[in-house]
């Protein structure tokens, strides 16, 4: 049998077990349903009449006429303000005129006799619920992912090591297609979850009535953060891999994995903090395991220039080549070692030749 028809058998397995499995599929459609929420229930909930300041009087009455909440203030200055912050979404001022923040108020200048002339106050500004939701989905999504399933490939291979599976499954079967197909499989199973959560948020987004301007800014950060997920996963999932190797026991995961574990939470973290920090997170960018985060979220920003995502994606399709070498070695060094926790260096050391 060749290696690679010896991966594909391992991965048609792991699948086939993953997808029997009750927690992976129940944690699927967890996933589905945080989408939809996200995506449909602020539509449901941004309900109420829309709140105008104004400082005259009359106009004040018609907009109360026509269902709308007012808040009168007494100069335009005070009116300009309450929009800025976000107290209200539109205002009515001397002219007259209508300030909005980021879009024309259309059931204000419904309700006003003459369709008075309407100023943006800021008009490239994204929604603030938008702002943090879509950087938070991004993070939270490739943590959760590459960390649970990461950890479930570490416990598979210690598992096979700790009841001695392992030594009848390299007599049959090469190391590396061993791993080659488990991280496959893992790689399925993860990008696949992960498109189908994508899918169902943009069609959520659609059902919903959300504005196309938002629409198209999701879309291609989205269309971008995918190929990034999928070839950062594979770089880690080779990593955890070669962690559960180096266990003996299930409880020396925790302990093996402890660098690891710093290096899938470490980008959720720096990303969310430093969000706001222009250098921070180019440079978050262009780290390995930080850019599939880091990237998607400038784009989404607006801050990244065209080239940047392509010169990132590089960077890390050349990274995870070297560490994937580093991983297959520490699997391949410390597999059949069964007597213990097996070291990095050992492992790197006495590469296992069987296979």
């Amino acid at each position: 049998m060749t290696t690679l028809a010896a991966a594909r058998l391992v991965a048609a397995r792991e699948i086939r077990v993953k997808l029997r499995d009750k927690t992976f599929l129940i944690s699927t459609a967890f996933f589905l349903l945080i989408a939809i929420a996200s995506t449909v229930l602020p539509s449901l909930l941004d309900g109420g009449p829309a709140k105008v300041a104004t400082t005259d009087p009359t106009v004040a009455t018609a907009l109360q006429r026509a269902g709308l909440e007012v808040r009168p203030v007494t100069t335009d200055a005070e009116a300009e303000r309450l929009v800025r912050d976000g107290d209200v979404e539109a205002a009515v001022v001397a002219g007259p005129t209508v300030l909005g923040l980021e879009e024309a108020p259309g059931e204000v200048v419904e309700a006003l006799s003459t369709a008075p002339p309407v100023r943006l106050l800021d008009p490239d500004a994204t929604d603030p619920f938008l702002a943090f939701l879509v950087p938070f989905a991004l993070a939270f999504l490739f943590f959760m992912t590459s960390f649970t399933f990461g950890l479930q490939i570490a416990m598979s291979v210690t598992e096979e090591k700790q009841t001695r599976i392992v030594e009848i499954l390299v007599a049959s079967v090469p190391v590396r297609a061993l791993l080659a197909g488990k991280v496959a499989a893992m790689t399925l199973l993860a990008f696949g979850q992960i498109a189908l959560i994508a899918v169902v948020a943009l069609v959520g987004m659609r059902i919903a009535g959300v504005d196309a301007d938002v629409t198209a800014l999701v879309g291609p950060t989205i269309a971008w953060f995918l190929p990034f997920f999928l070839i950062g996963f594979v770089m880690l999932a080779t990593l955890w891999a070669g962690v559960g190797a180096l266990a003996a026991r299930q409880e020396d995961i925790n302990g093996a994995s402890a660098p690891l574990q710093l290096a899938v939470m470490g980008p959720f973290f720096a990303v969310l903090f430093l969000q706001e920090n222009a250098a921070a997170m180019t440079a978050l960018s262009y780290i390995p395991f930080s850019s599939p985060i880091a990237m998607p979220v400038r784009l989404f920003t607006g801050d990244a220039a065209g080239w940047e995502p392509v010169v990132s994606l590089l960077v890390l399709a050349v990274s995870t080549v070297v560490f994937l070498a580093v991983g297959a070695r520490v699997y391949e060094g410390s597999l059949l070692r069964t007597n213990g926790r097996t070291s990095f260096a050992t492992a790197w050391r006495s590469r296992s030749t069987v296979g």
